[in-house]
């Protein structure tokens, strides 16, 4: 990483953790190049850094780098990665290459199917407020920055750990968050064992002087606590956590509740993002913030002062009566917990939910589970799945999906490809209505350009 090595390429750089670590690379002086097959956000934000972003894939891309790092969409056969092998220059994983930014810091790594964005940039807020000045890596963009990174002084290190392929086993973490873990990624692991059983390899990369903070309430983290050789902190809502939530009031967007550490009532706090689920996350980021000694009213001040992440429980506007959010929930705990917030924030009214489904694999091995994920929604507007570079899987359609929700909801309608939901909403909808976008791929666009007309 020192020395010599100065020109480093990004295959699919666009991804938002691809363009986090290339962000940080870039502020620690390296000359970053990149390319993606799509534009978007993140493209638009790395070109706003002075990045130079190649539209497609191309042998020549690679220009002289002098090392190339490739994401985990970036299969063998691209042309940019056998033209870097064929120069002998040094390819590596993404996962990797956070690794090699690891070995520089403390790290700090959040992992868990769900809730890791959030905690991940609830952690920061902590650190920030405790004077710790941490470098970050976030799989979503602060809404107090529009960035996925924040590059700090300090020697700490917080990122988000992608449990997807395994790959967050290359992370030599100080301390691993766990927020949960359920049965996704099946396409890479045969079933939730085997997830399990690379998360105890993931916690085994953690010295004696760190410690594994775990969220104490996911029955499947209970079955983990026992066997865990590790310090183990536990956080939560129930049972006996040391870090513990209660009394939780709500109060339009926002939840407030009562901190308690091994039994001692710290205080109250308010934070701008409604559900258990945010109160579990907030507890993680309490914990570390604890364990490295940041006080409880540095801890609050920076919990308070958090505005959210894009995508995560936003409202991205209203427009004739009608209330827009967009999340980026792809999983069943995912959505059912979002559609159960709204449910609680709004009881009286409409909720519309838009959902996209995301890669063949996920919806063919989960089908059941989403059919069963919409229960606090009024109306599903199902489009066509967004593949994210899977090939299709005979039988596994947007309308055999929405076919199965309506076995279990009794309102649910397939709309097609995103101009077609457009259409259907400004069909619909009522003075009133609540929308929700739901999906990991390009459905954000539909609420926000609705808001816009």
């Amino acid at each position: 990483m020192l020395g010599k090595v100065k020109r480093i390429h990004f295959i699919g750089i666009g991804g938002i953790g691809m363009s986090g670590i290339a962000l940080v690379l870039k502020n620690l002086g390296f000359q970053i190049t990149g390319s993606d097959l799509k534009g978007g956000d993140a493209v638009r934000m790395l070109k706003r850094n002075g990045i130079k972003v190649f539209r497609g894939h191309r042998p020549e891309n690679i220009g002289k780098a002098d090392v190339v790092v490739y994401s985990s969409a970036i299969t063998p056969e691209n042309v940019e990665l056998i033209a870097a092998r064929s120069k002998k220059i040094p390819t590596i994983p993404r996962a990797e290459m956070l690794a090699e930014l690891m070995r520089m810091k403390i790290g700090i790594a959040i992992s868990g199917t769900h809730g890791k964005t959030t905690t991940t940039s609830m952690v920061g807020a902590v650190l920030e407020a405790g004077g710790m000045d941490p470098t970050m890596v976030i799989g979503g963009r602060l809404i107090a920055t529009g960035e996925n990174y924040r590059l700090g002084e300090s020697r700490y290190l917080v990122v988000e750990a992608d449990e997807s392929d395994a790959s967050f086993l290359h992370l030599t973490p100080v301390f691993i968050i766990i927020t949960n873990i359920e049965r996704e990624h099946l396409d890479f692991y045969h079933d939730l064992d085997e997830i399990k059983t690379a998360f105890l390899k993931f916690i085994e990369k953690v010295p004696f002087w760190g410690g594994v903070i775990i969220n104490s309430d996911h029955p499947n983290n209970q079955t983990l606590i026992p066997i865990i050789k590790k310090r183990i902190i536990t956080y939560g809502l129930y049972n006996s956590a040391e870090v513990k939530g209660e009394k939780i009031e709500w109060a339009n967007w926002s939840s407030r509740f009562v901190i308690y550490y091994k039994n001692k009532r710290l205080g109250r706090v308010t934070i701008p993002l409604p559900g258990n689920h945010n109160v579990q996350n907030c507890l993680a980021a309490v914990a570390i913030g604890l364990e490295l000694g940041i006080s409880f009213k540095k801890i609050k001040q920076g919990l308070e002062s958090f505005p959210g992440v894009h995508r995560r429980m936003e409202k991205v506007g209203e427009k004739g009566g009608v209330l827009y959010f967009d999340d980026y929930g792809h999983h069943p705990t995912e959505i059912a917990a979002v559609l159960a917030t709204l449910r609680e924030r709004f009881p009286k009214h409409r909720i519309i939910a838009c959902f996209q489904p995301h890669r063949y694999t996920r919806i063919y091995h989960l089908i059941d589970d989403f059919a069963r994920s919409f229960y606090s929604a009024d109306l599903v507007l199902v489009t066509d799945i967004y593949p994210a570079g899977e090939k299709p899987i005979p039988g596994i359609t947007g309308p055999i999906v929405a076919q199965r929700l309506k076995a279990v909801h009794p309102d649910v309608l397939y709309v097609g490809d995103l101009r077609g939901l457009n259409r259907r909403l400004k069909q619909i909808v009522t003075p009133g209505d609540i929308v929700i976008t739901l999906g990991a791929g390009d459905i954000t666009r539909v609420g926000r350009r609705l808001c816009l007309r």
